[in-house]
């Protein structure tokens, strides 16, 4: 399966929080770089030790992003 996923890096007092909301799988860092490398790492775990049927529950189709009102 090949898919294209959003990364979405905010901002936290201590550090970066990383989330990817199509399969609600997040992780964190102290830096942008590593909060992502360490999504990458979290959603690769994911689609390893998920079952075929947990990853269609979870993956949502399309995802809408909006600027900041």
């Amino acid at each position: 399966m090949q898919a294209t996923l959003t990364v979405i890096i905010e901002k936290e007092e201590d550090g970066y929080v990383a989330l990817c909301p199509e399969v609600e799988v997040a992780s964190q860092g102290d830096t942008v770089d590593e909060a992502r490398k360490n999504l990458t790492e979290a959603l690769e775990l994911f689609f390893e030790c998920a079952s075929e049927y947990e990853i269609k529950e979870r993956l949502r189709g399309e995802i809408y992003a909006s600027p900041r009102v």
